[in-house]
């Protein structure tokens, strides 16, 4: 018999609560404290199983609504695509497998033949980040490019109201509301977005048919409003016996409560080199030089905010010279940030009509790089 039920988003809000016997007063928040930190605190790879409550990890629809059913207490707004993990108390149950990270980032979408007796309304925020940062850490370029995209399997002539933040202005000389400013250089909507509330109170009108379609588009330039999600501090040198010495220094400079998945270093080294040593900071961690690129390949499976990781590499490179330094690097990064964008824009509500009962509304942020480049 189950003791209590709770939902916790990715950053380990609790959104939803049930509790079913009444015996859980005062220590909920405890237990979903507790569960938070020994989710995340397990390397990416493994599966979490634990004998006094049992563990789901999904972004599907028709299992989530299944927990809807228990008619748990929502405890604060919340969009079901940002949910991270669904705990159960009191249950004897084992969790087989942890899904893979890299279902953050893949839409959440009924399958074929369904698409019809499905009411839903799938909201995706996608951005795709370009940086280059110089030796120094300056940056020298970075560079948003956003997207707001719709799927819909609602009934055609419905019409939906979708609400961004309110502080989003256009352009450096535009102010709003009365909190950060939300700010992009340039935006441009679909053709068939109505824009007779945006300027009043930044709502996006659109009649969507059935399929994909592209809302909004969105730069921005040089002036993000957060910091960076990574900064490396590389360290090279050569060891008593002669190899060259590569100490590197990841730092994940999100909030504590966001990650980074399936993050990838390629660092380009000497075309001579034949071998290499490695000494990795976490054992999720894995390493190799690759010789048909002639460039080690460091991946992370998961990085959590304001964590540091490191590795050591050692290579062995016959007649390394100072003309042989100038081949190593710069490092390109690859990743994914589930639950976050770098411009700050959010979607703060999705409405539309309930002729038929009440539509369901899924809501999503994703970053992810599109050239990420550090130089040594």
């Amino acid at each position: 018999m189950l003791s209590q039920i709770f939902i916790l988003s990715s950053k380990g809000d609790r959104l939803i609560h049930k509790d079913f016997r009444g015996e859980s007063c005062g220590t909920s928040t405890d237990l979903a404290d507790a569960f938070y930190r020994r989710i995340t605190a397990l390397p990416g790879d493994q599966a979490p199983v634990f004998m006094d409550y049992g563990y789901i990890q999904t972004t599907s629809p028709e299992v989530l609504r299944n927990f809807m059913h228990a008619e748990p207490v929502a405890t604060k707004p919340f969009s079901l695509l940002d949910l991270g993990s669904i705990g159960l108390f009191g249950a004897e149950t084992q969790q087989s497998k942890v899904a893979p990270s890299s279902a953050a980032s893949r839409p959440v979408l009924p399958p074929r033949g369904e698409q019809g007796a499905r009411n839903e309304v799938f909201v995706d925020v996608v951005e795709r980040l370009t940086v280059v940062v110089a030796a120094n850490g300056t940056p020298m370029k970075v560079d948003v490019q956003g997207e707001i995209r719709l799927k819909s399997y609602l009934p055609s002539g419905a019409e939906m109201r979708l609400g961004l933040t309110e502080e989003f202005c256009v352009g450096k000389s535009e102010l709003r509301g009365y909190g950060t400013a939300v700010r992009v250089d340039e935006c441009a909507f679909h053709s068939s977005v109505k824009l007779d509330e945006f300027e009043s109170g930044r709502v996006l009108k659109v009649t969507p048919s059935q399929g994909e379609l592209t809302l909004m588009q969105y730069q921005l330039a040089d002036d993000i409003p957060s910091p960076l999600p990574f900064r490396l501090f590389p360290t090279v040198d050569q060891d008593p016996t002669g190899r060259l010495r590569l100490y590197l220094k990841l730092r994940c400079d999100l909030p504590p409560k966001s990650q980074a998945l399936n993050v990838r270093l390629q660092l380009p080294v000497p075309k001579g080199v034949s071998s290499l040593a490695q000494e990795l900071s976490s054992p999720e961690q894995t390493a190799e030089l690759q010789p048909s690129t002639k460039s080690i390949r460091w991946d992370i499976p998961r990085c959590q905010g304001g964590s540091q990781l490191s590795a050591l590499f050692k290579l062995e490179v016959p007649g390394l010279s100072r003309a042989s330094l100038l081949e190593l690097g710069p490092a390109n990064l690859a990743f994914e940030l589930p639950a976050h964008t770098c411009s700050g824009l959010h979607v703060r509500f999705v409405r539309l009509p309930a002729p038929a009962g009440p539509p369901q509304r899924w809501v999503r942020y994703l970053t992810h790089s599109d050239s990420y480049v550090l130089r040594l």
